[in-house]
């Protein structure tokens, strides 16, 4: 099974980051409020990035690297300037 860490770009402009082992289907529950505080208060508009793993604890560890970041490191990584 592929986990992944990804980035959302939401209604109030700002990136809402998480992991998940089905993108799509997670997407689904960010738009219908089920899940997560931020994303029900902030309307998702779209996935802007995604990186796939092989295990869950990978994808954990990604996603809190990311959080910590900066919103230009993480428009870096989302344009593929970043690694």
């Amino acid at each position: 099974m592929s986990y992944f860490t990804y980035i959302l770009l939401c209604s109030n402009n700002h990136y809402y980051v998480g992991h998940t082992n089905n993108i799509e289907k997670r997407f689904k529950y960010h738009l219908q409020k089920i899940g997560a505080k931020f994303t029900s208060q902030n309307r998702p508009l779209r996935i802007t990035w995604s990186q796939e793993f092989n295990t869950e604890i990978e994808a954990i560890k990604r996603e809190k690297q990311i959080k910590g970041w900066t919103r230009i490191k993480k428009e870096r990584l989302i344009k593929g300037l970043w690694k």
